[in-house]
């Protein structure tokens, strides 16, 4: 059974430059704090990261997983899917970017599916799910702030 995470926060961005920071995956390591790597392994028809392989610090351990990428526009949007897991058996998601007050502002909704190939305790769980939210949530928006402001 998939555990399911949904949140919402307004950046202070536009769409576009949430969308630019978030398919820049190979500066995640910069940002997100549990991700320790992030090579893109094939890219779309648009240059962008098509099948991205992470290798990420989890609960004590360190596990890789590849994510293959999807985009939509109007509004923007990027999905995934998992390809390939050493722990995980599902990890689905996506990050979409609404424009609020006339554009200057981006309401950033992330949802994600996740199912452990390996058991562990449901606090376990809840303080890892608390990590990945922070890290899609406040830390990108403290990146983005970042990008914007240079």
């Amino acid at each position: 059974m998939s555990d399911h995470a949904k949140q919402k926060t307004i950046i202070a961005a536009t769409p576009q430059q949430c969308f630019d920071v978030i398919t820049d995956f190979e500066h995640y390591p910069d940002w997100a704090s549990d991700i320790k790597v992030a090579t893109i392994i094939a890219a779309d028809d648009e240059g962008r990261g098509g099948d991205v392989q992470f290798r990420v610090a989890a609960m004590g351990r360190s596990t890789t997983y590849t994510l293959r990428y999807y985009y939509g526009s109007n509004p923007l949007r990027v999905a995934w899917r998992q390809i390939e897991g050493d722990i995980t058996r599902k990890l689905e998601g996506e990050y979409e970017f609404l424009p609020v007050n006339g554009g200057s502002e981006t309401e950033v909704t992330y949802h994600l599916a996740a199912d452990l190939a390996i058991l562990i305790p449901g606090f376990v769980k809840r303080r890892a799910e608390s990590r990945i939210i922070r890290a899609a949530l406040e830390d990108l928006r403290k990146r983005v702030e970042v990008v914007v402001s240079s």
